[in-house]
């Protein structure tokens, strides 16, 4: 069975970091592309980061040069270094991954950034 599971969230003041980590299982995970997406309150969950199993990424234009994704094809994790955090990366985030046509997330894991 896919599962993913998310870990790494917390209360963190501005300014400061966090690294998340999403574990994979029932996958073969160095062929998976992974992404980091972001649900604040009341809005959409929307895309945050993303890597291809070939390494490359891409972000969102709010996190360049702040955030930085990377994977561990022998651990089956993706990672998510949050760096200059701000209170509006404030949300629940969550990894994903598509296999075989059908869409996986994980449960979340919540991050807040305060003043």
């Amino acid at each position: 069975q896919l599962q993913l599971m998310e870990s790494g969230g917390g209360l963190v003041q501005i300014g400061g970091s966090l690294r998340l980590s999403c574990t994979t299982s029932g996958i073969a995970f160095k062929f998976a592309r992974m992404g980091w997406y972001r649900q604040a309150p009341g809005n959409q969950r929307d895309l945050v980061a993303a890597i291809s199993n070939d390494g490359s990424t891409n972000y969102t234009d709010s996190v360049k040069g702040r955030f930085t994704i990377s994977r561990d094809n022998a651990r089956s994790t993706v990672y998510l270094q949050m760096n200059s955090l701000k209170v509006e990366d404030t949300g629940d985030y969550y990894c994903r991954t598509t296999w075989k046509t059908s869409n996986y997330w994980g449960r979340g894991t919540q991050v807040t950034v305060s003043p």
